[in-house]
């Protein structure tokens, strides 16, 4: 997954070598359930298997491999994590006669369920490459905290560190070139369309001011931005008639008129769609407000 030279990579610090488990206390959304540091391991997880919960493996050193039951099958070097699902068959160790050094913690609960439900956690996507290596392992290493000396921290807390965590790895801040690439390029995909409100939108004209076809200019700003162009387009029209509303001079038909809809109800139909109230619920809301 990554260049040669990151495979002599090793990490200066190394955790205690003594496996966590943690079966005694959960919190209602989940949990770490145990957690290990495998160095110079020499043979790998064997025939394909399903592990009945979610993990993370991040591969320290040497050279490793990675299959599963939809056919991925990939070669694994330092700074490579895996993510293991509860349900997919799946294989990994040290390549043929080699050994390697991990870091590894299970985990399951409803939290985790419903990150894979919203393909946040994707099986088609188990493996990324978060560098530099000795980072990531202190951040991994860190998640659990004081659960490893005797005593009790609630399991909430290592749930948070292990989301946070999570939302990094998948977001792609741990490659940090293309991470922000793709921050910019979807910072500079909002303003056009803001730029946009007051009138209708040329499609093929934004796509071209941001170097992309429209069809790889919808994929890539409803990858990054978590909706289309055109439902985050009518969710900041919908934002601005909310602040003109705060200004209390405009009727609901004055400002649909002055956003482009076409009719004060289409406005109204599509603010209750994205707010949960009407116009008219929402004014009110506004005179309820403690003033500034």
């Amino acid at each position: 997954m990554a260049t040669p030279e990151h495979r002599t990579t090793r990490p200066r610090v190394r955790p205690s070598k003594r496996l966590h488990f943690n079966s005694a206390v959960a919190s209602p959304v989940g949990s770490i359930t145990s957690a290990g540091f495998a160095e110079n391991v020499r043979e790998g997880a064997g025939p394909s298997r399903v592990y009945g919960q979610y993990a993370v493996v991040y591969m320290l050193a040497g050279e490793a491999f990675y299959s599963d039951a939809n056919g991925l099958s990939l070669d694994l070097v330092p700074g490579d994590l895996i993510l293991v699902f509860p349900d997919l068959a799946h294989s990994y160790g040290p390549k043929g006669g080699g050994v390697w050094t991990s870091l590894w913690l299970s985990f399951s609960g409803k939290i985790f369920d419903l990150w894979r439900e919203q393909v946040l956690l994707d099986e088609r996507r188990p493996v990324y490459h978060l560098e530099p290596v000795d980072v990531w392992f202190r951040r991994l290493d860190s998640i659990l905290g004081a659960p490893r000396r005797t005593g009790y921290a609630p399991p909430l807390l290592e749930v948070c560190r292990l989301q946070a965590l999570l939302a990094e790895v998948v977001t792609g801040s741990g490659r940090q070139t293309a991470y922000q690439d793709d921050l910019r390029w979807a910072s500079q995909a909002c303003a056009q369309l803001d730029a946009s409100l007051a009138s209708s939108p040329d499609w093929a004209a934004i796509a071209r001011r941001l170097g992309t076809t429209p069809e790889n200019f919808r994929k890539r700003f409803t990858r990054l931005v978590g909706n289309p162009p055109a439902r985050y387009r009518m969710g900041r029209l919908v934002d601005r008639a909310c602040e003109l509303m705060q200004e209390r001079r405009l009727t609901d038909k004055q400002i649909a008129d002055s956003l482009g809809f076409c009719d004060e109800y289409y406005f109204s139909r599509r603010f209750k769609q994205i707010t949960g109230q009407s116009p008219r619920a929402f004014r009110r809301l506004l005179l309820a407000a403690p003033s500034a």
